[in-house]
């Protein structure tokens, strides 16, 4: 069997346009690139779609976002998401930030909460996991000088 480059889809070998996306079959050898190819496009199509959240970075002024770079990257460190809301108080940046942060430390504890249980204890740690690359998602967007939410609890407000 094959499959095709651009869709990932099972053809036969006889087939030549894919029944599915229309692409040309590719030729006899290609098959294993292919589905590499196929599988790498579906993975980061995947991440797309998790990571495909609100981007407010527009309402912030470049000047706020660029001097407030660090101290809103503690926001994802845990309980140091005070510290953007103490050393950088008019910053909207920062608070947006915190927010987010906020929002993911309180994630954190229930999950540490519910990871005491037996029952549970297993799904709370994975979802631990869950919540350790949401933070790197943070992270990577304040790096970026972006002012996106983070997938899943981003549309979460409790700071103003």
């Amino acid at each position: 069997m094959a499959f095709c480059s651009k869709c990932g889809e099972q053809i036969t070998d006889e087939t030549k346009p894919c029944p599915k996306c229309g692409a040309q079959a590719a030729s006899a050898g290609t098959n294993d690139e292919g589905q590499k190819q196929s599988a790498t496009d579906k993975i980061n199509k995947t991440w797309e779609q998790f990571n495909d959240t609100p981007d407010d970075t527009a309402r912030f002024d470049k000047s706020d976002i660029e001097n407030n770079k660090v101290v809103s990257l503690l926001s994802y460190i845990w309980i140091l998401f005070l510290v953007p809301l103490l050393a950088a108080k008019n910053s909207k940046f920062a608070r947006f930030h915190a927010n987010q942060g906020l929002v993911l430390f309180i994630c954190s504890v229930v999950l540490g909460i519910l990871a005491a249980i037996p029952i549970v204890k297993y799904v709370a740690m994975l979802l631990e996991v869950v919540a350790l690359v949401l933070a790197i998602i943070g992270i990577v967007n304040v790096l970026n000088g972006k002012a996106k939410e983070l997938p899943i609890i981003g549309g979460i407000k409790l700071i103003k």
